[in-house]
């Protein structure tokens, strides 16, 4: 009975959320160990104020306590929509709607608004090989091309970007080849998680990163001719797009 005057204590509805701690990667562990239902906790992200971290390392070690797909999915949709390095909350999303589509958007005050659905070159960091890749790995991969609003950096060359294999199958019988696909995630730049997709039209609203089938992008160039594993090398380029506007500050 006490353990359930915690976790009722714990998921206070939103009309709460600001005078509450914000909850934190353990907090989530917590309640997942408690066997909480996965649709509650997302409940409680989405009405809670967020410290989360969502580096690599952190979102390996959350599938390994047991986290489930979709908390996690809701933990970087929260990263995400929080406001950027003071930008977002100078500026607020409402004023994307509010200029020309067609033009660049830098403020004064040193806001530029990266738009929904510009490209993001990528590269894969690591070989990813789909004999040895699980569902679940995390893939990382690199910025390949600096992103700028106009004539302003807003990302630097280099910076990472966060992936998690969805399915990996290694090659079969009978010459059946294998299959490999990723999730996209985010790009990381400074304190901003920047929601990336793998296709240029929008999957739906709220939808975190979108599938990559690896085999069909890469087709005959991606295996290996012996056991015809897909197989992409360090250094295979990866084109991404911006998932959601965001305000970001220019690199000085």
């Amino acid at each position: 009975m006490l353990g359930m005057l915690v976790i009722c204590a714990t998921l206070t509805p939103g009309a709460n959320a600001q005078t509450q701690k914000p909850l934190t990667n353990a907090d989530i562990v917590n309640l997942s160990k408690q066997g909480l239902d996965a649709g509650l906790i997302v409940k409680e992200i989405r009405a809670s104020g967020t410290s989360f971290d969502l580096s690599p390392d952190a979102l390996i070690q959350l599938k390994n306590e047991g986290v489930a797909q979709t908390v996690m999915e809701a933990m970087l949709n929260a990263q995400a929509n929080k406001p950027t390095a003071g930008v977002e909350a100078t500026h607020g999303a409402a004023n994307a709607t509010a200029v020309d589509p067609s033009k660049p958007v830098c403020n004064p005050t040193g806001g530029c608004l990266l738009r929904e659905g510009t490209q993001v070159p990528l590269k894969f960091l690591n070989d990813l090989n789909s004999k040895t890749a699980n569902q679940g790995d995390t893939v990382e991969f690199l910025l390949d091309e600096e992103l700028k609003v106009g004539g302003a950096v807003v990302v630097a060359k280099g910076a990472h970007a966060v992936a998690v294999v969805s399915a990996a199958k290694k090659a079969g019988m009978m010459g059946k080849p294998g299959d490999l696909a990723v999730q996209l995630e985010y790009l990381n730049s400074g304190s901003n998680h920047i929601r990336l997709r793998g296709t240029q039209g929008k999957e739906g609203e709220g939808k975190v990163g979108t599938t990559v089938a690896l085999t069909v992008l890469f087709g005959p160039i991606g295996l290996i001719k012996h056991g015809k594993n897909v197989d992409i090398p360090a250094g295979t380029p990866l084109l991404a797009y911006v998932d959601q506007d965001i305000w970001l500050a220019p690199i000085e």
